[in-house]
């Protein structure tokens, strides 16, 4: 049987877990009323999550920390589709792009007034801005190594920088998704994700002979 300590720990443990998920729930739910995040007063949260303000400084310790724990969930998913298409085998050509576009279109309108929220605060707030460019460095870093292993196999040019066409590629698309959803309520989003794929296929095999097979030209 388990000690006494370890049941004790244990319990602790799933308060401290209920505590969290609680106050991420009323902010998600407090901020899909309309209500901006930079407008959401910690003692309106803590009150409706019904938690003592110093519990929820435990957990948080201030608002720029809680908008972090929000926005985990909301990247793993922006990038999720994407990150899959660069380790994938590309062989179907642009619409497998393509595919992976429509779905972090998704992902950014699902989760858009976090992301929004995090854009905001991380021009700003030292500890946001961190999260968010660790974030994006760790989407260029499976780029980067996707470019390398073409580069090694000839697929892609030799002279291409590697590093710096990461970096063009994984910010072209984050705000362009970015721009497009704030001003657009989804009539686009076929033609934006189309034209992302063909903007992303051009530049990493678009000057080889070497590419992948089954390349498909997007649909008109």
């Amino acid at each position: 049987m388990p000690s006494t300590t370890t049941q004790a720990r244990r319990k602790v443990r799933e308060r401290r877990e209920d505590v969290r998920r609680r106050v991420l729930r009323t902010a998600t739910e407090m901020m899909a009323d309309g209500t901006p995040y930079t407008e959401l007063p910690i003692q309106r949260i803590a009150e409706r999550a019904e938690v003592a303000r110093s519990t929820f400084y435990l957990h948080f310790p201030d608002k720029s920390h809680l908008l972090i724990a929000l926005a985990e969930e909301a990247v793993d998913a922006l990038f999720a589709e994407a990150v899959i298409w660069w380790r994938a085998d590309h062989t179907g050509g642009e619409e497998g792009v393509a595919h992976a576009m429509r779905q972090m279109l998704a992902a950014y309108r699902e989760h858009r007034r976090v992301l929004n929220a995090l854009g905001e605060v991380g021009g700003y707030d030292p500890d946001v801005a961190a999260f968010w460019r660790g974030r994006m460095r760790g989407f260029s870093d499976v780029v980067q190594e996707r470019l390398n292993a073409e580069q090694r196999t000839g697929t892609v040019e030799a002279a291409m920088d590697t590093a710096s066409t990461a970096q063009v590629l994984i910010w072209m698309v984050e705000r362009t998704i970015s721009a497009h959803c704030r001003h657009d309520e989804g009539s686009r989003d076929e033609q934006i994700a189309r034209t992302l794929a063909h903007s992303i296929w051009l530049t990493v095999y678009g000057t080889s002979p070497e590419a992948p097979v089954h390349r498909h030209r997007p649909r008109a």
